[in-house]
């Protein structure tokens, strides 16, 4: 049997990158998929795909940076999913480089608002239904820059920061009640944000800097996070778990 049959699991930012491998992983382990994502049409497409391949799914319109539609996106997924066993917190952004002092308002406010308190509202509203349906297991997605930093993103490295210590906070919180709470913390990962964020001959540069010698790709992080969610991970809680190919201990 599928380690992850019979529960469900809501994927915000779940139309691309991380979050639509993170999707199909899930789904193929035999759990009911919420994707939610700004993004509508690329949400539908995503849960017409898990459909196709035999998985239950929905799709669900979300700007995570919006309180009261993260409210209504964990209420449409327990209405019609029936419960809630799982949370993965994937939508974020890659705000664009610019010195501290120089750093545009609206981009630090944007950037923490989708990164962070989107992770926190998304938490908040879900919580209650896991409680629920008797426990569950939620995975944030952080960065390599939850643990280090790089010159010139002082908003993504803060709220990547951030999701780790708000991670930590969850997993004490909720640790008797059946609750688990991780970080993952993907290196440089092959993601169409990735390569949008660069020109192609420093892309390619880039992904020969880990050990390793290469990016990593989508699927490789959605198979750590859909093991994070699955029973076989049940004594880990407040971890902060980085798959970079070596980039940090260099």
């Amino acid at each position: 049997m599928a380690e992850l049959s019979g529960r469900v699991a809501l994927i915000t930012g779940g139309a691309s990158g991380i979050g639509a491998a993170t999707a199909r992983v899930m789904a193929r382990e035999g759990a009911s998929i919420a994707v939610a994502d700004f993004d509508a049409k690329r949400a539908g497409d995503v849960a017409e795909q898990l459909r196709a391949s035999g998985a239950r799914a929905i799709a669900i319109a979300c700007d995570v940076a919006q309180p009261a539609q993260v409210e209504a996106m964990v209420q449409r997924a327990v209405a019609e999913l029936g419960r809630l066993d799982a949370l993965v917190n994937s939508a974020g952004i890659s705000p664009p480089m610019v010195a501290t002092h120089e750093y545009p308002l609206d981009e630090w406010q944007r950037c923490l608002a989708i990164n962070l308190s989107g992770t926190f509202y998304a938490i908040r509203y879900a919580v209650p239904a896991m409680l629920a349906s008797g426990g569950g297991a939620i995975v944030n997605l952080s960065s390599m820059m939850g643990q280090i930093a790089n010159a010139g993103i002082p908003a993504y490295v803060a709220s990547k920061h951030g999701v780790v210590g708000l991670t930590k906070v969850v997993a004490l919180d909720y640790a008797k009640q059946g609750i688990r709470c991780n970080a993952v913390g993907p290196g440089n990962t092959d993601t169409a944000m990735t390569r949008g964020a660069m020109p192609p001959e420093i892309f390619e540069r880039v992904g020969r800097v880990a050990p390793v010698g290469r990016y990593g790709t989508p699927d490789e992080i959605a198979e750590l996070i859909s093991f994070l969610c699955s029973p076989r991970a049940s004594f880990i809680t407040g971890a902060y778990v980085v798959a970079d190919g070596g980039f940090v201990i260099q």
